[in-house]
């Protein structure tokens, strides 16, 4: 049992609350214990995580500890992944997610090799924004895990880190990994490269037979800038799915690869608008006059962000007359 010791009034006046049979009392004082934001009330937040008999008193007292990072408050966190009811397992990994100090990071890091597999997605969850570099040795090797929930959020922190020796490794799991999101998460993470090393994974990618996939290849095609991408965006200008097409059109413009006008153009009579919006801006950031006669007509638009849009792209072209 953690000890407890305070002069505070008020959390000396909550500790018969704190304490009784009724787990609907407890919850509502651990509630107020944590509105006054003392820190002396921690070890009573911390005892109900760790021995409430009642779940849901359990699970309150880990959502409320999400804003304090004292080592003693992130173990139980973390212990509280592997607790009996899912409701506590989830809101304890929520907390620990909130976390923003290295110092709470390493005291995670152990867990990411913990037997359950929801402890060591949360651990890893939990470590992927604070950009710890002591993180990406046990990503790595997460990348293997056998449960696809783990190697997610392995490619998470790989990608948050930007850690270039991990790019053979994404850019396989990009085309052999089963699971969808997996596959798109480690596309997503490929956009750390700078380089054509990684463009055969992405403009394979564009294949791929989940649109997500094939979007977010798009999408990360024109973080990265390279030209060579722009026949295989070109191709994907006629995917099946608008979002695809849309992203492809983005990437299309930030490339400014000249060969896209005319399918570009012809998106410009798309029956959806944010894709006529997409081509008109990326007509525009051509910089190629050829695309005038496409913008003009398309200037009486019903949608009106498409023809701000259109006004935007016209005027971009003008100004490069």
């Amino acid at each position: 049992m953690t000890e407890k010791a305070t002069d505070n009034p008020d959390i000396l006046a909550l500790q018969q609350r704190l304490s009784s049979a009724d787990a609907g009392v407890r919850r509502i004082a651990l509630i107020e214990l944590a509105d006054l934001e003392d820190p002396d009330g921690l070890p009573w937040l911390v005892d109900a995580l760790s021995h409430d008999a009642d779940a849901p008193v359990r699970s309150e007292a880990a959502r409320l500890l999400e804003a304090w990072e004292d080592a003693e408050v992130v173990e139980a966190l973390c212990a509280a992944l592997a607790d009996s009811e899912a409701t506590v397992r989830q809101a304890a990994a929520q907390s620990l997610s909130e976390l923003k100090s290295l110092d709470a990071g390493r005291l995670i890091l152990p867990w990411a090799g913990h037997a359950e597999a929801f402890v060591r997605a949360s651990a890893l969850r939990a470590l992927r924004e604070l950009r710890l570099p002591e993180a990406a040795e046990p990503a790595l090797q997460a990348l293997g895990d056998t449960d696809p929930s783990v190697r997610r959020e392995a490619v998470g922190i790989l990608g948050w880190l930007r850690h270039e020796p991990a790019l053979p490794a994404l850019a396989c799991l990009a085309s052999e990994e089963p699971d969808t999101e997996v596959r798109r998460a480690a596309i997503g993470a490929l956009g750390l490269a700078r380089d054509a090393e990684v463009l055969p994974a992405l403009t394979a990618a564009l294949r791929d037979p989940a649109w997500q996939v094939r979007e977010e290849a798009a999408t990360t095609l024109g973080k990265i800038g390279l030209d060579a991408a722009g026949q295989s965006l070109i191709e994907a200008l006629d995917d099946g799915y608008w979002q695809v097409r849309l992203r492809a059109a983005r990437a299309l413009g930030r490339l400014r690869h000249a060969p896209a006008l005319e399918g570009l153009a012809s998106l410009l009579g798309h029956g959806i608008a944010n894709l006529r919006k997409e081509a008109a801006l990326a007509l525009g950031d051509l910089r190629d006059i050829r695309a005038m006669p496409a913008l003009r007509a398309a200037e009486p638009d019903s949608d009106p962000e498409v023809r701000k849009a259109v006004r935007i792209a016209l005027a971009q072209l003008e100004a490069a007359l």
